[in-house]
């Protein structure tokens, strides 16, 4: 019998389980707060809506970043840039026929049990509320939207802003800047502020491991599932030679050594931040102690003054229209099967919240195809759900490092395996 099912977000993750929902013969309505199909791939310069830099393109590559039912044009470059990714989404949602199903500008703002046990979805657009009951929920809001903000003694009386607010980096030209974090966000901001800054500092908590974004002439994610067949000691070991062969040592640059292997957290991707920091346009600098002013002081008892700081900290996983006594994963772990399925509450499912090292919308596309054929009785979880959830936690991918930033993480080719043999148990 076909399902009633309320899609939350029109992003890469939400137009995809759309498109599979609809495939399976359910009815759909997606909710997206934007004004059209593509989530953080929408540039715009509006501070409420979560986007791109205007500079962005994407740190995997094409090969691995693209839908199995809608391939990426030939002409698309090994790592398209955000107006390329922008119009492969709303090409998606135009081939499919997904427009119809959207309703833009729109705020889901709770989903509440009704009596009959089915979900009531509270939203608003233009300021007027209304309401819809559905049998189920794919949430897909993603999770780089809410800035998690570090806190430090004492203020600053410059600029400080996260990295989500970045737009334009205009915004920079002949000031002093101080970028804290060393991940993706940090170092494209970096590298970008200090084509046009007086000066770009750059503040690490730890080391990281910096990967290019090209290997022996093919893309680093091509290159390195050649060997992933390998034990993952033996690949862990490999992979970091080959990336100590290229660059040095991070001490080389000014830069702290990365904490663990490869693997231990997510690597940063980028071709130009060793090259910008020997040709001095961007300055390496310790952990932050403590704000005065316009001074900043550093764990190493140094101190400089800034016009700006951009903190390119992370976000927090949020769900606010969820009671947080319902679900709440913004600190700790997140229990979920195969990232997406809840061990009590057999209706909701989360589509993308999951953080591969690689691109996350191939995996929302297998995910999606799993949430639509149990709707449609052709797929039946298991009864040990809560066991899955405990062995995933116990056993992930990677042993990371415990931070917040460190909770979702799997491995692109294993978790699209265990996917994939999860769609193989589909009665069709």
């Amino acid at each position: 019998m076909p399902k009633r099912v309320c899609v939350i977000g029109a992003g890469p993750s939400g137009i995809t389980a759309a498109k599979n929902l609809l495939d399976e013969g359910h009815e759909v309505i997606v909710y997206d707060l934007g004004r059209e199909v593509g989530g953080n791939w929408v540039f715009t310069e509006e501070q409420g809506h979560s986007s791109v830099f205007e500079t962005t393109h994407i740190i995997s590559s094409k090969a691995y970043s693209q839908y199995d039912d809608y391939p990426m044009p030939d002409d698309y470059p090994d790592y398209p840039s955000h107006i390329q990714l922008k119009n492969y989404f709303q090409g998606y949602a135009r081939h499919f026929n997904l427009l119809p199903h959207i309703r833009f500008g729109t705020l889901v703002k709770s989903c509440l049990r009704n009596k009959d046990g089915q979900w009531e979805v509270l939203t608003e657009k233009e300021g007027i509320e209304s309401s819809s009951t559905f049998d189920a929920i794919a949430v897909c809001n993603g999770h780089h939207w809410q800035p998690r903000i570090p806190t430090y003694t004492g203020s600053f009386d410059g600029v400080f802003m996260h990295s989500h607010h970045v737009k334009r980096f205009s915004a920079f030209k002949d000031r002093k800047v101080l970028v804290i974090g060393g991940g993706n966000s940090a170092c494209d901001v970096a590298v970008e502020a200090s084509r046009v800054a007086n000066r770009v500092d750059m503040s690490w908590r730890r080391g990281y491991w910096v990967a290019p974004k090209f290997i022996m002439g093919r893309p680093a994610d091509v290159f390195s599932h050649k060997i992933d067949w390998l034990p993952r000691w033996l690949w862990r070991r490999i992979a970091g030679i080959s990336l100590k062969f290229r660059n040095g040592s991070n001490k080389l640059y000014g830069l702290p050594e990365p904490d663990g292997p490869i693997g231990s957290h997510h690597p940063t991707i980028n071709e130009d931040l060793f090259f910008t920091i020997r040709h001095g346009k961007i300055h390496p600098r310790p952990e932050v102690e403590s704000l005065h002013g316009r001074s900043v002081k550093f764990k190493d008892g140094s101190s400089t003054e800034y016009d700006m700081i951009v903190a390119c900290t992370g976000y927090v996983i949020s769900h606010p229209f969820f009671d947080k006594n319902l679900i709440d994963y913004s600190e700790g772990e997140v229990p979920l099967w195969l990232r997406m399925i809840h061990p009590t509450i057999p209706d909701i499912f989360f589509i993308g919240l999951f953080q591969p090292l690689g691109c996350i919308w191939p995996g929302s596309e297998l995910q999606s195809k799993i949430m639509a054929r149990e709707l449609s009785g052709k797929w039946k979880r298991p009864r040990n759900i809560s066991e899955l959830i405990d062995r995933e936690m116990k056993h992930p991918d990677f042993h990371q490092i415990n931070t917040p930033r460190h909770t979702i993480t799997v491995d692109y080719h294993r978790f699209r395996k265990r996917l994939l043999d999860q769609l193989e148990n589909t009665h069709r």
